[in-house]
């Protein structure tokens, strides 16, 4: 059985920032407590929500501790590592201390739009150096290439360690396509906020959510009224989080989330540059939000 039977919804962790741009790890403690406290069933240390480009590798080596320390084996922990740089991925996956962590995400290779021949040969070089279970992660909105479904697919069949897929295509026809000819040991998780109920209806297992570490009861109930085929209750929910998922994203990500973590009173609302804080317009609008759902 894999290590994430049963984890239905998790959550891209924000990294928090003191006001001097430092990483805040007792923000972070805070946050992670938060999260598994109100029914998170997984947690993403440095997904793209968590910065992670912008760390040092000093600073995401304290950042995974962090999370080994205070999650401590209460919900299964997943290690953001990605890259477009296949070689340096492959040796980085061989030398990084893993303990603690569950499985690992891996993004598909950004900026060099790799061809799908280019995407199966990454991967696949990804599952013969890795220690842990491995989620690719999909999101050509962020990496300017789509990992097709025949692809997908094919590296479900063919991997050793590679349990899944994070789609955030936000392509319910490719999502579905993935769902109804992968093998029954395959996690489609959407990693599309505002139609991962939708396809978690669709046989999807799951959600890894950026609007659930703000909601996370909430987006939970969605997740878990979609997994029991209550069609009208997960519906009801869904439309009750667009209006705030779309919020979310309007000015970026992780400024969105972290303008709701300010307001939950959990972290500051600091991101580094290239990235910059929401607006007040955009606060003034999330601040209904966070008053009205959990």
């Amino acid at each position: 059985m894999s290590i994430l039977s049963g984890a239905a919804t998790g959550v891209a962790v924000i990294t928090p920032f003191n006001e001097d741009g430092t990483v805040d790890h007792t923000s972070l403690s805070k946050i992670i407590h938060f999260l598994m406290d109100n029914g998170i069933n997984f947690l993403v240390a440095l997904g793209t929500t968590g910065e992670s480009v912008t760390l040092t590798s000093q600073e995401r080596e304290a950042v995974f501790a962090t999370f080994v320390r205070e999650v401590n084996g209460r919900v299964p922990l997943v290690m953001g590592l990605g890259g477009n740089n296949t070689h340096a991925l492959v040796n980085e996956f061989k030398s990084i201390n893993t303990d603690g962590f569950d499985a690992i995400l891996s993004v598909t290779p950004y900026y060099n739009r790799p061809s799908q021949e280019g995407l199966y040969r990454h991967y696949m070089a990804l599952d013969e150096a890795t220690k842990l279970p491995l989620i690719m992660y999909n999101v050509p909105g962020r990496t300017g290439v789509n990992m097709t479904a025949e692809t997908t697919l094919r590296l479900a069949h063919d991997a050793k360690n590679i349990i899944g897929v994070k789609d955030a295509s936000g392509d319910l026809t490719q999502g579905k396509e993935i769902i109804d000819n992968c093998h029954k040991d395959f996690f489609m998780f959407s990693g599309d906020d505002e139609t991962a109920i939708s396809l978690t209806l669709l046989g999807g297992a799951g959600v890894i959510s950026v609007a659930a570490g703000g909601f996370p009861k909430t987006f939970t109930a969605g997740i878990n009224a979609a997994l029991q085929q209550k069609e009208e209750e997960a519906n009801q929910i869904a439309n009750q989080l667009l209006p705030v998922i779309d919020l979310l994203f309007k000015e970026g990500n992780p400024a969105g989330i972290k303008a709701v973590s300010k307001l939950k009173n959990l972290s500051s609302d600091v991101v580094r540059l290239p990235l910059v804080k929401a607006s007040d317009t955009l606060i003034d609008a999330l601040t209904p939000y966070v008053e009205e759902l959990d």
